[in-house]
Order: C-alpha cells, then sequence, then structure tokens
C-alpha cells in the first residue's frame, strides 16, 4: 500500500514508524469462538479449508490468513463464531471481568467487544452498552441477536460525555428501562428483548473504547485507497477534529470514571497511536482526577505489547504484536 506524502508527514511527526503500514499482507485476522465451540473445531476448519491457529495468550482467540473469508461459513452464521481483533480482546481482558459484575460499556459499537464482555459475564451480573449513533448501536443489536446474548443487556443511543443511568423505575415487570437524565424522549431507544432482569447496579467496571482516527489500523487505512487519499485528509488528518477528538475523548474517559464504583476497574483504548489521542489524553485525566490510579495490567505479562509512555499503559501494533494498533490504559477510583 503506497502511502499518500501527508500521511507518512502526520506519522513522523507523530513519531509512528509508516513501515507499520506494510504489514497489511503478513498481520493475521482474529476470531473468538464462543465459550464450549472449540468442540466444532475440526468441522469449522473443514469449512473454512485452513486451519486455525490457537491464539496463546489470549483464550478462545484464534488466528487465520488475512485473505480467509469466514462470512459464509456455517459457524458463522450460527453464531458459533465472530471477528475480533486480538488487542481489542486484550482489552476487555484487562477489565478482569467476572460472572456477577455489572458493566459499562460506554462505546459499544459495533459490538464484538460488548460481545466478548457478554461471554465472559455467563448467565449472571449486568450489562449496558451505549453509543451515540443510532445505526451503530443497530449493529449491536444484531450482534447480541445473533449470538443469543441478547436477554443480558441493554442498549441505549446517548452521548457517552454525559449518559447517567438512573435506578430502574416502576416498569420492572415489562423490562423497560429509561435514562430520562441524558437522553431526549425522541433519541431513546429501548430494545425489550435485550433488558437485564436485575435491578441497576454502580457500575463496577467500564469500558471506553473512544472514538479515534484509526490510524492504528492497517485495515482502516487500507479503505482509504478505495475512498480517496481526500477523504482521509478530511477524516484522519485535519487539525481541527483532532483537537474535537482529544476534546471528546477526555470526556468520555471522565464521564466513564465518573460511572465507576470506588475500587472499581475502567479501561481506555484506542485504535490510533499518536501520544495526542492516548498518553495526553491520560495525563489531563490523572491531573483533573486525584482518586483515579493507573494499575499494571497483570495479563499483559504475557501479551506481544509494547509499553507507552506512560509506565503502566501499553501499546499494540502490526509489528510488534501482529494484530491492530491499540492503546491501552487500566484505571482503578480509589475513593468518591
Amino acid at each position: 500500500m503506497e502511502l499518500p506524502e501527508a500521511f507518512v508527514d502526520f506519522l513522523n511527526k507523530n513519531g509512528l514508524d509508516p513501515s507499520i503500514y506494510t504489514a497489511i499482507d503478513s498481520t493475521p485476522r482474529y476470531i473468538r469462538l464462543k465459550p464450549g465451540c472449540e468442540l466444532y473445531l475440526e468441522n469449522i476448519e473443514a469449512e473454512i479449508k485452513c486451519k486455525l491457529q490457537k491464539v496463546e495468550w489470549l483464550p478462545h482467540f484464534y488466528s487465520l490468513p488475512p485473505h480467509v473469508q469466514i462470512a459464509n461459513s456455517k459457524a458463522y452464521r450460527e453464531g458459533k463464531l465472530y471477528g475480533i481483533d486480538a488487542a481489542s480482546g486484550a482489552a476487555v481482558t484487562a477489565l478482569d471481568i467476572t460472572p456477577g459484575d455489572h458493566i459499562l460499556d460506554l462505546c459499544a459499537a459495533p459490538g464484538a467487544k460488548l460481545c466478548m464482555i457478554s461471554d465472559l459475564l455467563g448467565s449472571s451480573g449486568t450489562l449496558t452498552g451505549v453509543d451515540v449513533a443510532r445505526h451503530r448501536l443497530a449493529a449491536c443489536r444484531t450482534m447480541l441477536q445473533k449470538y443469543a446474548l441478547g436477554d443480558r443487556c441493554r442498549l441505549f443511543v446517548a452521548d457517552g460525555t454525559t449518559f447517567s443511568l438512573l435506578p430502574i423505575l416502576a416498569q420492572l415487570n415489562s423490562k423497560i428501562f429509561s435514562d430520562r437524565e441524558s437522553v431526549s424522549e425522541e433519541k431513546l431507544d429501548t430494545y425489550r428483548e435485550w433488558t437485564s432482569r436485575r435491578p441497576w447496579k454502580e457500575r463496577k467496571k467500564v469500558l471506553v473504547d473512544a472514538e479515534c482516527t484509526h490510524d492504528g489500523s492497517i485495515k482502516h487505512i487500507q479503505k482509504f485507497e478505495n475512498w480517496g487519499w481526500t477523504t482521509l485528509q478530511r477524516r484522519v488528518l485535519n487539525a481541527e477534529r483532532i483537537d474535537n477528538l482529544n476534546v471528546l475523548q477526555l470526556l468520555l474517559l471522565t464521564n466513564g470514571f465518573k460511572l465507576l464504583k470506588v475500587g472499581g476497574y475502567l479501561v481506555y483504548s484506542t485504535c490510533s497511536l499518536t501520544v495526542a489521542q492516548n498518553e495526553d489524553v491520560v495525563e489531563q485525566f490523572l491531573l483533573q482526577n486525584s482518586s483515579a490510579e493507573l494499575l499494571d495490567i497483570e495479563a499483559a505479562k504475557y501479551w506481544p505489547c509494547k509499553s507507552g509512555q506512560i509506565q503502566k499503559t501499553l501499546r499494540f501494533d502490526p509489528l510488534t504484536s501482529q494484530t491492530s494498533g491499540l492503546f491501552v490504559a487500566k484505571f482503578t477510583k480509589l475513593c468518591t
């Protein structure tokens, strides 16, 4: 893939190696098998005519060559597996999810991480997914339906920077939930079949996989060959947009932390590799929130990633990790 000069300049200014974008043909794609579906592994391999390679550092994950298609396979249609990059799986793993947890995914679309969280929760705990875009949340709804996970998750079309879920009102029997504090009546989407049967709890764990320029995703950048590099200029390289994104990322992180219970965990991630959207946001957040503390990610000692520019933060990239680019930071709340 031949990168335009403006994008190479952008990478160089941000201290990023343009050679990571030459790894498009060698970076595998990843799938996650739903728990219990390893029994069908040989059948899946026979159908897609490809040997799946187990990802040793991430349970239930497998890699396959990037050209192999899974969408027409019986296993995919039946909801036995779904596509999710291993780096994204690592961000979910960093939450240390256990059955019974109460989890908020503040930027839930398109839904693969939401599915993984639901799988890890099992039949207990609660899960709430939020996204500002109605059509993107509809993609979450479709995924949850397909993988038979929808009865354990509430979905809300809402602004993640202001979302604040009130305790359940008097409609518990009809399974209707409302967020009257931050969502207008005309924008509220309530999906009856995805409402939890359990009452609202303070969030013990929050995932903020924030909107970003997506420059760490090789596959995303590759799309601009078809979309046109002028679109890249507008969506990725525009200085005003990047400034607005930095504000948005800090607001999302701040609100997610506000909704977090004392002693709980929050994971902040982006698929950008720039310092401005990662370490700079973390640094500013810590300056503004004295009750926040960065944590080591215990599982990361087995992960193929690098340390970020702030101690305890992590970075995945195609050359180091054989994954999409991703930044991950984990926080806890010390007091109210």
